[in-house]
């Protein structure tokens, strides 16, 4: 996972340009992954898995995820914060279904990260006029002297 919070948990792999056939992308249900084809070519080394399925728990319910094997660590950061967010919910709204708080807590997600890019944009016009502005000193300035 990166810092983009758009991204979904469970990724796909991006497209891997390759001169050997032999990789084929397949499609699982919930990821992808790459399976070779030992068929073609019987003698070629199996390469690892880079994507690598990971049991997460969010409000005391397990999750299979599959997630690129550099990624871990930034899902359990995430995992951990989002199922710390679903339980003080859920102590709120003790009567709430699993998948009405997971849906309650997305929202709630999504509010605080659109409020975090409204006061970044906020931030930037200030930078912007305080930049104007003090420009705009120095050259009075400069004209004065």
């Amino acid at each position: 996972m990166t810092d983009d919070h758009k991204k979904p948990i469970e990724k796909q792999l991006p497209n891997i340009q390759t001169q050997n056939t032999a990789l084929q992308p397949k499609n699982v249900a919930t990821a992808a992954s790459i399976i070779p084809n030992t068929a073609a070519q019987p003698n070629m080394k199996v390469a690892e898995p880079q994507i690598k399925k990971v049991d997460i728990a969010i409000a005391g319910v397990n999750y299979p995820i599959y997630c690129p094997v550099h990624e871990q660590e930034e899902l359990h950061s995430a995992v951990s914060y989002i199922n710390n967010y679903a339980l003080d919910l859920k102590r709120d709204a003790p009567s709430l279904s699993q998948e009405n708080l997971l849906v309650l807590c997305c929202l709630s997600l999504y509010e605080k990260i659109h409020a975090n890019q409204r006061t970044s944009e906020d931030r930037l016009q200030q930078d912007k006029q305080s930049e104007a502005l003090l420009n705009k000193i120095m050259k009075d300035a400069q004209s004065i002297l």
